[in-house]
């Protein structure tokens, strides 16, 4: 029988989020729980649900832009457009997906200085007949959704889905972005080699303790405090921690990824404001100079349908434009996620070669020549 997360869970997830996963104890505290009760909670919820304590970096402030890629495979070719596109090392996120078109998704963090060469780049690799078409929307940084009671029945301990609810609290939700969803001024660089460290050890696992990066990079605890006080934080280097979990059983649930379009900022903003506390929501990106949101969301199969039919309605009363999705594809080898490309960054800047990526390329997709030998 599938576990099931109660109503206890919820709250020590929606804990970790708000003081963050090293302070275990205070949570416990507010909560009025053991220590010993949440740190076996966390430890089945990380067996059962896929519970995964990271941090969720602001690229914009490490001088990088985001881009999400929509890749269509040429028949035959899925495995290897996925390999293809894992060949730019400045990606984040990959996965196989299907829908629309079978393909594949990627997300990149790319410096701002090299932003036209990996369009070149992407535009290579459909040159190669790898890939039929190729979209991509340069995004802001995403927005971390975290788990929360919402819409969790304490009662009866599930799930519950009102979308009708939610249709009618969308027209009242403020008409203002987050900052994370808003269009930066500028991707002004604002770290250096251990801020850059101790953001790529928190983004893997935000549970890491402060003496434990020092261990690692070699350096003293007071260095790494002082960077992480005085820059990491004050910076803005990252944007909140992510306790990603998979709350609905993975065998009769997906994971989409939605593009919503819309033709006003404001309807914009008050859809993307109703999704900011949804169970069924991770994360939430915004395309620069568009009133378009991208957004990766996690359904149970029975719900599917019913938020399709949701978003029908919003479109038959103009207030979605429109919107397309695609299933990811999360069996074993079909996807992947890195953190930030850490080891790109030398002498205060980041190194993108381009030549190389194209020339990594061009060899993996090379085709071996036709036999030559002669018949006797």
């Amino acid at each position: 029988m599938h576990d099931k997360l109660d109503s206890v869970d919820i709250k020590i997830l929606a804990g970790l989020a708000e003081y963050g996963p090293r302070n275990v104890k205070m949570l416990a505290r507010e909560l009025n729980i053991p220590r010993g009760t949440v740190l076996s909670r966390i430890e089945r919820l990380s067996s059962s649900f896929y519970l995964r304590l990271l941090t969720t970096v602001y690229h914009t402030n490490l001088g990088m832009k985001k881009a999400v890629v929509f890749a269509e495979a040429t028949p035959g070719e899925e495995d290897l457009l996925f390999k293809c596109m894992r060949l730019n090392d400045f990606y984040i996120y990959l996965s196989r997906c299907f829908g629309v078109f079978e393909g594949c998704l990627g997300i990149y963090v790319i410096p701002k200085e090299h932003t036209t060469e990996f369009e070149q780049f992407l535009a290579e690799l459909k040159k190669t007949g790898v890939a039929q078409d190729i979209q991509i929307q340069w995004s802001t940084c995403f927005h971390t959704v975290n788990l929360t009671g919402n819409w969790f029945d304490n009662n009866s301990q599930t799930w519950t889905f009102p979308w009708n609810k939610w249709l009618e609290e969308i027209p009242s939700k403020k008409s203002e972005l987050p900052y994370t969803l808003t269009d930066p001024d500028s991707f002004t660089l604002r770290a250096d080699q251990t801020d850059l460290f101790i953001v790529k050890e928190l983004e893997q696992d935000a549970t890491i303790s402060l003496a434990d990066m020092a261990r690692k990079l070699g350096t003293t605890l007071q260095n790494i405090r002082y960077h992480y006080e005085s820059h990491v934080v004050k910076h803005g280097l990252v944007e909140t921690f992510q306790v990603a979990i998979l709350p609905f059983e993975r065998s009769t649930s997906d994971m989409l990824f939605f593009v919503f379009r819309f033709n006003t900022a404001e309807k914009m903003a008050k859809f993307a404001q109703s999704l900011l506390d949804k169970p069924f929501v991770n994360i939430v990106g915004k395309v620069l100079g568009k009133n378009t949101l991208v957004s990766q969301l996690c359904l149970p199969r029975l719900e599917f349908r019913n938020f399709v039919d949701a978003l029908s309605k919003l479109a038959r009363d103009g207030f979605l434009q429109g919107y397309y999705y695609l299933f990811q594809d999360l069996r074993v080898g079909k996807w992947s996620r890195r953190t930030i490309p850490y080891q790109f960054f030398k002498n205060g800047s980041w190194a993108y070669d381009h030549n190389e990526h194209v020339k990594s390329l061009q060899d993996l997709v090379k085709k071996p020549a036709p036999s030559t030998t002669a018949s006797s």
